[in-house]
């Protein structure tokens, strides 16, 4: 693994890798320490690895927002992929959290989704918060940016069922009977689904709680869901 020092000149591009804008204009994003350098490396990824030290408290303050900074950082390349790949999918409507989204797709790991869409108003993938809370499992499972009506639309074509999330004359999810192919449509922390992609919905599911809980965070309701739809 080799590990470069970071010049002046190399800092100032780096650091612009902090924002959005040069993200998408030099189609690379910062990750920050070794586990998730490692976890790169493991799915193949091409990863430049840069060492922090030598670097003072202001040139790391602008490379991290970490309070204890590692000692290393990564610069990877952007995903590319475009496919719906497999037969288990994810969509995500208008996801704002990026603590959530990164355990959204942590879960989607572990309970065998193929593909996660995320929709045009969905957080973006490589805000640092999402990239650590992924714990890595950002690197090891097909990722697409798409408008989720289009998306929907694919899907249906391919004979896959596509299940939203409504309490109001949804299913519970203990009852539905299982497909090996779904897509499943999770929705806003505040606004639950968008009007729009609800009605492409094939069939509403909700996770049936106690009378005492008024709603779960989304990033749990997802791995709930998706817990049992891998059962």
């Amino acid at each position: 693994m080799e590990i470069n020092k970071i010049s002046k000149n190399k800092l100032k591009q780096l650091a612009k890798l902090k924002q959005k804008k040069y993200i998408n204009l030099e189609h690379k994003f910062i990750i920050e320490g070794s586990h998730l350098i490692e976890e790169a490396i493991k799915a193949n990824k091409n990863v430049f690895i840069y060492s922090l030290e030598g670097l003072d408290k202001k040139e790391i303050k602008s490379l991290t927002n970490l309070e204890s900074p590692t000692e290393l950082i990564g610069v990877c390349d952007t995903f590319d992929n475009k496919d719906l790949i497999g037969n288990r999918f994810l969509l995500l409507d208008e996801i704002q959290d990026p603590g959530n989204l990164g355990t959204i797709i942590r879960s989607a790991l572990a309970f065998n989704i193929d593909t996660i869409v995320l929709g045009d108003k969905t957080c973006s993938l490589y805000n640092e918060k999402v990239l650590r809370s992924t714990q890595g499992a950002i690197f090891h499972i097909n990722i697409i940016s798409m408008n989720l009506e289009e998306c929907i639309e694919k899907l249906k074509r391919k004979n896959v069922i596509v299940y939203g999330t409504n309490v109001v004359n949804g299913t519970d999810l203990k009852t539905i009977n299982k497909s090996s192919s779904y897509a499943l449509v999770m929705g806003n922390e505040g606004n639950g689904l968008s009007k729009n992609i609800q009605k492409l919905c094939d069939k509403n599911i909700y996770i049936k709680t106690n009378d005492l809980s008024e709603s779960l965070n989304v990033a749990m309701a997802t791995s709930i869901i998706l817990y049992e739809l891998d059962k």
